[in-house]
C-alpha cells in the first residue's frame, strides 16, 4: 500500500521530470535573461563590497550545479537572490547562503527556498562592529570535553589528534571588543530536533553539510545575546523561508506542504513525453518574453 510519502514523493517526481537540454538551455536564458533585467534591484539592495554582475554569475553557477533549480518558479527562485543580495550574502560556493529547491503541494509547483549557512550567519554577526571573533566548533565521542553554566562559566575543548569519532556536541563562542565573551552549547539530539523541525532537515545542505548546518545552528541560537542591531538580528529571520516575489515579504516554509526534490539516474532517464514538449514550448516562450522585457 502507497503511504502518503510515497504519493508525495510520486506526485513530485511525475510533476519535476528530467528535460530535454533543449529545454533546460531555455530555460537556463530565461533565467540569465531575468537576472539581467533585476539587476538594477539588485544592486541598491546590495552592499557596498559586492556587485549585481558578480551576484548574478555566482546564482548562475549555483543553479547549473544543480539542475533541479531550473525547474522552480521564476518568481521564487529571483526572490531567493533578492534575500541573498538584501542580506549581502553569496548563494552556493562558500557557504554563505543555499538556495534549495522544494515542491509545493499547495501550490502544485517547484519553489525555492533561501537557506543562510555557516558562514553567512557569522558575517551577519561580525557586522554589529561590537564582536572581536566569533566561531563554532564540533565536539567527537574522543575529544576532551567539559563545559560548565552558573555564575562562573567554563568551557573546555581538546580535540583528539586521531580518530575523532562522531559528533557529540557543537558550540559557538562570540569574543566582544569590550573584553566579554558568550558561547552557547547544543548536544547532537538538541541539533537533531532542529533539523527534524526544518522543512529542509531531509535534503539539502542538512544531509550534505550536516556539521556546517549545527554551527550555523548553535550561532543562531546565540544571537539573542549578542550585542548587534534589531536590524540583524531581523534579517537573521530570513533563514528558511521563500519569497514568491522580489517586492514581498519571505514567507515561511513551515506554513506550506514542501517536499523535497529526489534527484537521481532513474529519474533523469524517464521519457517526459508529450510534457516535455509543452515545457519546452512554454520554455520557448518564457525566453522570448523575458528577451522582450528587456528591451
Amino acid at each position: 500500500m502507497a503511504t502518503n510519502s510515497t504519493a508525495k514523493n510520486q506526485l513530485a517526481n511525475k510533476k519535476n521530470k528530467s528535460s530535454s537540454p533543449q529545454q533546460s538551455n531555455n530555460q537556463v536564458n530565461t533565467i540569465q535573461a531575468y537576472l539581467k533585467k533585476m539587476g538594477p534591484e539588485f544592486e541598491r539592495a546590495l552592499p557596498k563590497h559586492m556587485d549585481a554582475d558578480r551576484l548574478g554569475r555566482i546564482a548562475m553557477t549555483t543553479i547549473r550545479q544543480n539542475p533541479k533549480l531550473l525547474e522552480c518558479s521564476i518568481p521564487s527562485l529571483m526572490g531567493a537572490v533578492m534575500q541573498a543580495a538584501q542580506l549581502g550574502l553569496e548563494p552556493g560556493l562558500i557557504g554563505h547562503c543555499y538556495l534549495v529547491p522544494f515542491y509545493n503541494g499547495k501550490m502544485k509547483e517547484t519553489d525555492v527556498q533561501f537557506i543562510i549557512g555557516y558562514k553567512g550567519m557569522i558575517d551577519l554577526a561580525r557586522r554589529s562592529g561590537h564582536i572581536e571573533s566569533i566561531y563554532a566548533h564540533t565536539v567527537h565521542e574522543n575529544d576532551e570535553f567539559e563545559y560548565e553554566l552558573g555564575l562562573h562559566q567554563k568551557l573546555v575543548h581538546k580535540p583528539s589528534t586521531g580518530e575523532r569519532g562522531d559528533m557529540t556536541f557543537v558550540y559557538s563562542v562570540a569574543h566582544f571588543k569590550d573584553g566579554g565573551y558568550q558561547f552557547e552549547v547544543f548536544s547532537r539530539n538538541d541539533v537533531d530536533k532542529v533539523k527534524e523541525r526544518s522543512k529542509a532537515g531531509k535534503f539539502g545542505p542538512w544531509q550534505t553539510d550536516y556539521e556546517e548546518m549545527a554551527k550555523k545552528t548553535v550561532i543562531r541560537r546565540m544571537f539573542k545575546y549578542l550585542p548587534i542591531s534589531v536590524e540583524i538580528q531581523n534579517q537573521a529571520t530570513n533563514d528558511e523561508t521563500v519569497r514568491k516575489d522580489v517586492t514581498e515579504g519571505a514567507e515561511s516554509v513551515y506554513d506550506q506542504e514542501y517536499i523535497d526534490i529526489p534527484s537521481s539516474d532513474e529519474e533523469a532517464q524517464e521519457d517526459s513525453g508529450d510534457q516535455s514538449n509543452e515545457s519546452e514550448d512554454r520554455s520557448k516562450v518564457s525566453a522570448e518574453q523575458a528577451a522582450m522585457d528587456l528591451k
